[in-house]
């Protein structure tokens, strides 16, 4: 049996590498894969008004959110949750999901995932950037790099209802 080093992580407010998701999430990775020896990985997101991911189901992992600011909205399976501060939603694996920024500034999310590897499709499909004010063109080109990214990371996405 091989010995595993034990280590601490540490992410201090304001660190941490800071990736734009679907034209909307300013995504800081507080803790990824390579810190947590694939066990977990966490982020710290920042959700521009009306923003929030396709919904999607993951193959994988687990997700869990914790709002920390702002008013969402989550969709599970065919039910929506109203989700304020304080509020924590649990998406199991194989659960079709998403959330949106309900209200009218930007809302704040921590997002739990387990095991890693969501970190990865977000450095792999996202675009580097530090100002909530100043997000990336989102367009077909960038829809299309996603879609085709999605199914590496076992992550359906289905098309909209009706397409």
């Amino acid at each position: 049996m091989q010995a595993r080093q034990e280590r601490v992580t540490h992410s201090p407010e304001g660190s941490g590498k800071t990736v734009w998701v679907a034209g909307t999430d300013l995504v800081t990775f507080k803790a990824a894969g390579e810190d947590t020896d694939g066990e977990y990985a966490l982020f710290d997101s920042l959700v521009l008004p009306g923003g929030g991911p396709p919904p999607h189901v993951h193959t994988r992992e687990a997700e869990s959110f914790y709002v920390l600011e702002g008013r969402f909205e989550f969709l599970a399976e065919d039910r929506w949750i109203e989700a304020a501060p304080g509020s924590f939603v649990h998406v199991p694996r194989g659960c079709l999901h998403t959330f949106r920024n309900a209200g009218q500034e930007v809302g704040r999310l921590l997002t739990l995932v387990v095991p890693a590897g969501l970190d990865r499709f977000f450095e792999e499909v996202g675009v580097p950037g530090t100002d909530v004010s100043d997000p990336p063109p989102f367009g077909p080109a960038e829809i299309e790099r996603l879609l085709a990214t999605a199914p590496r990371y076992g992550i359906e996405i289905p098309p909209p209802p009706g397409e």
